[in-house]
């Protein structure tokens, strides 16, 4: 059934999206063989990048959803990791009644990502 689980953007800048992941969310990027996509990987986790300089910026979607929610093994050192790095916080880290401890990122191009820990109820 359902073996694993990837996630596609459109960014206007496929080299600054690139280098924000890279530098400033330690995936390491990956040529995928079409000069107009790359891959986003960090640990179990892919995030594939499409090159659309003519869509509409994400920032002008306005701020009501995530495109993922990330469960991490450990989000007070991966928020302190990328908040060293330059991340921006839109969430600040907190433990929800909901059993996680989660803080939320917009990306460089406007994306919003969700990072949590499972940490029971």
């Amino acid at each position: 059934m359902i073996k694993r689980n990837m996630y596609v953007i459109a960014v206007q800048s496929l080299q600054a999206a690139a280098v924000y992941y890279q530098d400033v969310l330690g995936f390491s990027i990956r040529e995928i063989g079409d000069d107009g996509w790359r891959l986003f990987e960090r640990d179990g986790c892919q995030i594939m990048a499409g090159h659309c300089p003519d869509s509409i910026p994400a920032h002008e979607l306005g701020d009501h959803s995530y495109f993922a929610y990330i469960v991490i093994d450990n989000a007070d050192e991966y928020c302190a990791e990328i908040v060293e790095n330059g991340a921006e916080l839109i969430k600040p880290l907190k433990s929800e009644p909901w059993g996680m401890k989660e803080f939320g990122v917009r990306t460089n191009d406007g994306h919003r990502i969700m990072f949590g820990q499972e940490i029971g109820n």
